[in-house]
């Protein structure tokens, strides 16, 4: 048996940095309190979610990973409190900028930058306004407590980000997010869209998966976002293990055998049966004309 303890954390974003910083600082402690050691926190939590509108002065908070006070900050806390923390931050790189998550082992230290790969375009969600798609592939990395894969938000609803990962030896799929009311759509509620894509993943691919999404309701311009929290972890076969509700500041936490879960999917059969050959029709965009090698 080789048992590991999960955490998401969901929580509101203002614009006091220093208080979003302590508050996520502060549900960091309160997994750890309880046993978890590899802990999720949303996505861009040092700030509002600034993708409702396009707005130039937000070009500034973009930072190095070098120069990145929420990575360096939760590095040393990740090294305080022995945990794995994947922290996503706006990251500046030359002339342009990335939507990036630092992976920080149990001793602080940054074991890979992933960019986030899908950029969403939609009223609501200007991101490719903030950010170039990202350019570091998907990435897998070995930490204290087992072998960590991540996504970003948009990542989370392509079938081939977590099959990617999960190909190149994850045992543990995570996505920070942040998502929310429709402002063109208000009638449209897409939590349980968005949670059953991401069991699928985990079924599919028969690894738990941890989803992290921010609460709050938040205003930019003429622009307003409902964020609808409800992160979650999902067992190996997409089974809720533990779950946030909509509105309230949350740590969730759930055990799970990794050991278990890898003899289930040796066992099942699904990727020694994969036949890459005929996949061709994933490699364009049009599905029907491939793309160069």
């Amino acid at each position: 048996m080789r048992n590991i303890t999960l955490a998401a954390t969901q929580m509101p974003c203002s614009w006091d940095i220093d208080d979003n910083i302590a508050r996520a600082e502060g549900l960091v402690r309160q997994a750890a309190d309880t046993g978890a050691q590899v802990i999720l926190l949303q996505e861009l939590f040092e700030t509002p979610y600034f993708c409702l509108e396009q707005d130039l002065q937000y070009f500034d908070m973009a930072r190095t990973l070098e120069d990145s006070n929420v990575v360096s900050h939760f590095g040393a806390l990740a090294n305080e409190l022995d945990v794995v923390l994947p922290v996503s931050y706006y990251e500046r790189a030359g002339l342009t900028r990335y939507n990036s998550l630092a992976v920080i082992d149990a001793d602080g230290s940054v074991l890979t930058n992933y960019r986030k790969t899908h950029i969403p375009q939609a009223p609501g969600y200007e991101e490719k306004f903030y950010f170039s798609p990202g350019d570091t592939g998907f990435q897998v990395v070995e930490t204290k407590y087992g072998r960590v894969g991540c996504g970003v938000c948009w990542d989370q609803w392509f079938p081939e980000t977590a099959r990617s990962l999960v190909l190149q030896g994850a045992e543990i799929l995570m996505f920070p997010t942040a998502i929310g009311s429709e402002p063109k759509k208000p009638e449209l509620d897409s939590s349980g869209h968005w949670r059953r894509t991401m069991q699928g993943h985990a079924a599919a691919n028969m690894v738990p998966l941890v989803a992290s999404n921010r609460v709050g309701h938040e205003t930019q311009g003429e622009t307003e976002g409902q964020f609808y929290g409800t992160s979650f972890i999902a067992g190996y076969t997409g089974e809720i293990l533990a779950d946030a509700d909509r509105v309230s500041e949350a740590v969730i936490t759930a055990s799970v055998d990794l050991d278990a879960a890898n003899a289930y999917r040796d066992n099942w059969g699904v990727f020694r049966d994969r036949r890459p050959n005929m996949y061709q029709t994933l490699r364009s965009l049009d599905g029907m004309t491939a793309q160069n090698q």
